[in-house]
């Protein structure tokens, strides 16, 4: 990482909240209008005070795990986290400069990685913004990584968006990070409580965590599948995140959840056993029969073997008269 001369954030910004009362009866009062129907942000609010029984004035400190049960959710993200560091780098490079903060968060509202300036930490450490501190939305009612987890969807939750009257300093902007199987399995989080924060800034924001969650999907993906060939598969661009695997035979053994949506990919398609020519749209492949295989197969070997007949016929097991009758049979002329 690049070393920072860094002003702190208290020396940047002045840190006022909205009035608890205010912002209470805001958020009571948009919820008895019955304003969820037409509102995201409303609809997380009535979940806070009516499911999770949340009071928007409260002020008690977000709850935060001890060492030993950190430790234990950060195993449980072990390859995840390798796969997440290179993206997290960069995005903090990109952010941390004007004030924010980045995190990773695992599928139950808590970071396991953080990247901030040293000068910010203890302003950061004060608002919860910091590993180990439960940001799920049962907890601490509408934010951005838990309402990011209970919507499924990358989303803003700018300041008096907040549920708690003492979070409405942040500004959250989050991506959900979908595993190898199309699950759930993460948040990637940029959080600031800078004041002068502007919309076109924090736009901006977005666009860069929803960049790279998709790359920290893809490298898991690669990761999980390490013995495989990665292939973009053919969608439309919002889905450039839309990643295949394929074995040896040709068959599909993953597909990242951009995939399975924009291609229809189902958990019961890959167990049966799905082509990738099917996928990829090769239409002269799907009618191949097992001549057309074997074919494929001798030269494939004899391409390995740069033309020697002698040493193709070793790696498939054959004598050498016998590939050369095959080579003969399917017309197969031996490069010079």
């Amino acid at each position: 990482m690049t070393e920072r001369q860094e002003v702190p954030l208290t020396g940047r910004i002045r840190l006022i909240g909205r009035q608890p009362a205010v912002h209470a009866d805001q958020v009571q009062a948009s919820v008895a209008k019955s304003d969820a129907a037409h509102s995201a942000v409303v609809a997380s609010w009535r979940r806070s005070l009516q499911l999770h029984g949340l009071d928007p004035a409260a002020r008690t400190a977000p709850r935060r795990l001890t060492e030993g049960e950190l430790r234990l959710t950060r195993q449980r993200m072990e390859r995840l986290i390798r796969a997440a560091e290179p993206s997290l780098n960069r995005l903090y490079l990109a952010v941390g400069g004007v004030g924010c903060c980045v995190m990773l968060a695992d599928r139950d509202g808590i970071p396991v990685e953080r990247r901030g300036a040293v000068a910010d930490d203890e302003t950061f450490d004060e608002w919860g913004l910091w590993t180990g501190t439960v940001w799920s939305e049962d907890s601490e009612g509408t934010n951005g990584i838990g309402t990011c987890i209970a919507d499924q969807r990358a989303l803003t939750i700018h300041r008096d968006q907040h549920f708690f009257s003492r979070n409405t300093l942040l500004s959250c902007t989050t991506a959900p990070v979908y595993d190898h199987e199309g699950n759930l399995a993460a948040a990637l989080d940029v959080s600031s409580c800078r004041s002068d924060l502007t919309e076109g800034f924090v736009q901006l924001i977005a666009v860069a965590v929803g960049d790279a969650a998709r790359r920290i999907e893809a490298e898991n993906f690669s990761m999980v599948f390490s013995g495989a060939r990665i292939l973009l598969a053919p969608v439309t661009e919002r889905s450039a995140g839309a990643l295949i695997a394929v074995d040896s035979d040709d068959l599909v053994i993953g597909a990242t959840r951009s995939a399975r949506l924009g291609l229809g990919i189902t958990r019961e398609a890959l167990a049966r056993g799905l082509l990738a020519t099917d996928i990829l749209g090769d239409c002269a492949k799907t009618a191949e029969d097992l001549d057309d295989a074997e074919r494929g197969v001798v030269q494939r070997a004899l391409a390995r073997a740069g033309g020697n007949v002698s040493a193709a016929a070793q790696n498939l097991g054959i004598s050498r008269a016998t590939l050369h009758r095959k080579l003969a049979r399917f017309d197969i002329r031996r490069p010079h």
